[in-house]
């Protein structure tokens, strides 16, 4: 395992901490999900700083040429056809976006005849979509394939987008004009986060700091693209212990047993969960999963993978009451 993951991962979190005021655990997390190749959610209240952090995150990467492009034949066999890719870009989601507005759209050029692929916001590695629970459910629908094979197909073409890809979802919690998203796509995000309000000194330091026309001039890159990449691949080599993974597995079944708990989680729950583990106990320079980092996540992984029976009960309370009840084995004591 390198040694100076740990030491990059706090160069980054410093750097955008240095323009944003956030929870670093909150951040943490946000950047984990992001290196285990997963998605983001938060649900939050307007202003609270969500569209600037996705962007400080997405500047603080140096991406390479080669970044900016995606094959778009799934065979990668014609190596002309590609779609440049963008850094950073933002969907501000409204009832009359339609999904072609998201993925893109075929077009004939009027002086040729050809057809034109005009891409949509999603070519980018890093994208918010701000406001999603405002998309009609056809619209919704169009992430489904994008979030979970990382590819677009318009009219039978397959277009395969380039790591990394990281989408940052902000939800409004209240509102009129609201679409619920299905469980199946809240189920394929990795964690849910509420970035909340800052203190009286980090708002006023927003203030101090935000309030002049130059607040990003000295913003600037800290790591390289292709460290995420690799960083991705080493996910993989962080190792898991089968009673660590048995712990887990408790926890997620238990969900289809607890009487607070109507709709419960997946199997998907579990992978995802595990492997978010194992990207921030890579982040923290560890080669092994502990248990406790299996506690610290649980209830952020879960909660918007779950519905509870009585609506007035928020999902963090059986969560919470599973954690609980499901006992740590004495041979897990020294993980």
């Amino acid at each position: 395992m390198e040694s100076n993951i740990k030491e990059s991962i706090g160069n980054l979190i410093g750097n955008i901490r240095n323009l944003i005021s956030v929870d670093a655990k909150k951040l943490e997390y946000i950047i984990a999900a992001q290196i285990a190749g997963g998605h983001v959610i938060l649900a939050d209240s307007h202003g609270v700083g969500k569209t600037s952090l996705a962007r400080a995150l997405a500047q603080s990467i140096r991406w390479r040429p080669e970044d900016l492009a995606v094959i778009s034949d799934a065979n990668k066999e014609n190596k002309l056809n590609t779609v440049k890719m963008e850094g950073f870009n933002r969907i501000q989601c409204t009832v009359d976006l339609l999904p072609q507005d998201i993925l893109g759209f075929n077009r004939f050029a009027g002086n040729t005849g050809e057809m034109i692929f005009n891409k949509g916001p999603v070519f980018a590695h890093f994208v918010l979509c701000d406001e999603i629970n405002l998309l009609t459910p056809k619209t919704q629908g169009s992430f489904f394939q994008v979030m979970e094979e990382q590819s677009v197909t318009i009219e039978g073409k397959l277009y395969l987008l380039s790591d990394p890809f990281f989408i940052i979802a902000t939800m409004n919690l209240k509102g009129v004009h609201l679409f619920p998203l299905p469980v199946p796509q809240l189920d394929r995000f990795m964690i849910r986060l509420s970035l909340g309000y800052p203190s009286s000194e980090d708002e006023t330091e927003i203030i101090n700091r935000h309030g002049k026309t130059d607040a990003w001039e000295n913003f600037s890159s800290v790591i390289d693209s292709a460290d995420l990449i690799r960083w991705k691949k080493m996910v993989d080599e962080v190792h898991m212990h089968p009673d660590v993974t048995e712990y887990l597995v408790k926890c997620v079944r238990f969900t289809r047993v607890h009487p607070d708990i109507e709709t419960p989680a997946s199997p998907r729950a579990g992978v995802r969960i595990s492997r978010l583990a194992k990207s921030l106990a890579l982040c923290r320079g560890m080669d092994y999963v502990p248990v406790d980092i299996i506690k610290e996540i649980y209830i952020h992984a879960m909660a918007h993978r779950i519905i509870t029976r009585d609506p007035s009960i928020p999902p963090e309370a059986p969560l919470q009451s599973i954690l609980n009840s499901v006992p740590v084995e004495p041979k897990q004591s020294n993980l």
